[in-house]
């Protein structure tokens, strides 16, 4: 369990830095080198949220939390929706703090259930 928490912990932190890249509120370059940038940023994070779900997932097979498979799932997909609105600002930041506030819940939960 203790590699779930750390992932967590992990995309906890990612999370909290994707919030002050969009509250920066740079506006982004319209070129490629933006676009290799950002992958760049990201992809390490992508590569994190997968192994998380995983462990996540296998944890929900297991019954050692009681978080459901598809809140995991949506937890990934918000993540992937806040890593591209943090560098492309193009949401309203209402709808932004409601994804973001989302992942935060679950991550917590998973959090609580698994120290």
């Amino acid at each position: 369990m203790t590699i779930i928490l750390r992932k967590t912990e992990q995309l906890m932190h990612q999370l909290n830095e994707l919030k002050n890249t969009y509250e920066e509120g740079k506006e982004p370059a319209k070129d490629r080198a933006f676009f290799l940038y950002v992958k760049q940023e990201t992809e390490p994070i992508f590569h994190l949220l997968d192994e998380w779900e995983a462990l996540a997932i296998d944890l929900i097979n297991k019954k050692q939390i009681s978080i459901h498979e598809q809140q995991i799932h949506a937890t990934k997909d918000n993540m992937k929706k806040l890593m591209m609105h943090s560098y492309y600002a193009d949401v309203r930041k209402r709808r932004y703090m409601d994804i973001y506030k989302s992942c935060k819940y679950i991550f917590n939960q998973l959090l609580k259930e698994t120290k």
